[in-house]
């Protein structure tokens, strides 16, 4: 799974954007995206057509294969029943226009019991509609009851709200998912554009010769076993976002940006969008 990829959430909502939405993925996977993020919920299936329309002409135009796209879509709670997982994966399958999808999320924990989705999940992996399942919005004692499962080790990330102004999840959720390798996946990791325009991350990428995004997403993508999945629709901030990659922070900076924006002290709620 690549370390930086493109978020989709809000696509798919309005039959005005669609066109530009798709263009937007479309030259997200032209100037070098490899990770698309998605999910039933986003657009009620709206935001897998939209990636899967420009999957297609990308793939048409052989601007990239296949197997160099990791795409991730995610399951309803109330549709996470055995039975209800499989044509809910059936169904985003249809919307994207592929024959499997790279990795498949519970969007969050809901009432059905974890181990029957489990089954579910492996279920797919067996038939090669998903080539891996994970979660998302678990907390720590969550995660801790999955792999508790007959199924539970098999589950491959854990996506969760985290940013530099988000931490809560530094505080045990992430070193747990290290310790049991189990990538976590930041979605709005500028939260949702907030931490583009911090005053307070100015001066320090202004030394940088950077941009205060693409601070945060550096940021990110210094700690081990943390993945970013922003969401941009012009390609401008496309192109600003994917450069954050190749953006290293020292300790000073590290250190700086912990002044700015303090690690939790204490175990709270995990935060949720």
């Amino acid at each position: 799974m690549p370390r930086l990829g493109l978020g989709t959430w809000g696509m798919g909502e309005s039959p005005a954007r669609r066109r530009s939405e798709v263009a937007a993925v479309r030259a997200a996977i032209g100037m070098g995206y490899r990770l698309i993020d998605t999910a039933e919920m986003y657009g009620e299936g709206g935001a897998e057509e939209v990636v899967g329309e420009a999957l297609a002409q990308a793939l048409r135009a052989s601007e990239v294969a296949r197997d160099q796209m990791y795409v991730v879509s995610k399951v309803y709670p109330h549709n996470a029943s055995r039975a209800g997982t499989l044509a809910a994966c059936e169904r985003s399958l249809r919307r994207l226009g592929l024959d499997h999808v790279d990795l498949y999320l519970l969007h969050w924990r809901g009432q059905v019991p974890l181990a029957e989705t489990c089954a579910a999940l492996q279920t797919l992996v067996a038939q090669g509609r998903i080539g891996r399942w994970g979660v998302s919005n678990f907390d720590t004692g969550d995660l801790q009851e999955l792999l508790a499962l007959p199924d539970g080790p098999h589950c491959a990330a854990n996506q969760v709200y985290y940013s530099l102004s988000e931490r809560g999840a530094a505080f045990t959720l992430l070193p747990w998912q290290r310790a049991h390798g189990v990538p976590l996946m930041a979605y709005s990791p500028i939260d949702q554009g907030a931490l583009a325009q911090s005053g307070a991350l100015q001066a320090l990428a202004g030394r940088l010769g950077a941009t205060p995004a693409q601070v945060a997403l550096a940021w990110l993508l210094a700690q081990p076993g943390v993945v970013a999945i922003p969401k941009a629709v012009h390609e401008a901030h496309q192109r600003e976002n994917l450069a954050a990659a190749d953006l290293a922070l020292s300790a000073d900076d590290l250190a700086e940006l912990d002044r700015l924006f303090p690690p939790p002290a204490r175990k709270a709620p995990l935060a949720m969008l």
